[in-house]
């Protein structure tokens, strides 16, 4: 399911967030923002999902202009992760998890086959289904989110900064298990990440945006080999270990 962005602009105050968005995102394919922090990354994602409300400009799911009439719908077309999971404190993993499916009238044994079949997908323990996100890690709070997120089983997976907060070994074992299943699902995915070697791991496409802006949109190499301007040299120079690609799932590396 495809994602068109027409000339989208939002401003918080005085502040503009985005300025004159356009862009597309490509059916099962696997798009990643990067920037530095306050260049619009989250603030374009929200819009996205319609948690936030663009000033001017379209938003299209699959050809469809998201509007108020249309938000619950679409949004069940659309899957969303947030850093450290969102997830509910005062319900189980699995009722964090069965949610939405019991609101919108799923009957108990669909809900129950789905949320198996999650587990194994998102090498969840079902042992673990039963505690509270108080009682998880940070890394099975992700995967309960992530599960969250499929439920519905979703055309289109939203992540923002989802393994930001996690120490580095959960953080590794996190993203080659989601670059697996982002494979196996062939899922329309639009990933914010702020570490550029995050972004090379598992991106189709980088979108570099700065000051809501995009300064910069294609493979890793294109960044590295045939830099925008001066800002993408100093943003990749400032993450030394670009130059280390050996990243799970990078091929060869860039000297």
């Amino acid at each position: 399911m495809s994602i068109q962005l027409k000339n989208i602009y939002k401003s918080f105050n005085s502040i503009k967030a985005l300025q004159g968005i356009n862009l597309h995102f490509d059916n099962g394919k696997t798009t990643v923002l990067i920037g530095p922090s306050g260049s619009g990354k989250s603030t374009l994602i929200r819009i996205i999902i319609g948690l936030i409300k663009n000033d001017e400009g379209e938003v299209l799911i699959e050809d469809k202009r998201l509007t108020d009439s249309n938000l619950s719908y679409l949004r069940r077309e659309i899957g969303y992760v947030i850093q450290e999971g969102g997830l509910f404190a005062h319900l189980t993993a699995e009722r964090n998890v069965s949610l939405v499916a019991e609101y919108i009238g799923w009957e108990k044994e669909k809900i129950g086959k789905r949320i198996k079949e999650l587990s194994v997908l998102t090498k969840f323990p079902q042992d673990g289904l039963n505690r509270y996100p108080a009682e998880l890690s940070g890394g099975q709070k992700q995967r309960v989110s992530l599960m969250r997120a499929l439920m519905l089983d979703p055309n289109i997976l939203l992540l923002d900064e989802p393994l930001g907060a996690l120490d580095p070994l959960i953080r590794y074992d996190l993203q080659t298990d989601l670059k697996e299943i982002f494979q196996r699902l062939n899922k329309t995915v639009l990933l914010v990440t702020h570490d550029i070697n995050e972004a090379a791991f598992f991106a189709d496409t980088i979108i570099l945006i700065r000051e809501g802006e995009i300064v910069q949109v294609g493979t890793i190499r294109d960044l590295i080999e045939k830099p925008a301007d001066d800002f993408v040299i100093r943003f990749i120079k400032a993450q030394r270990n670009i130059f280390n690609l050996e990243a799970p799932g990078t091929e060869g590396s860039v000297n």
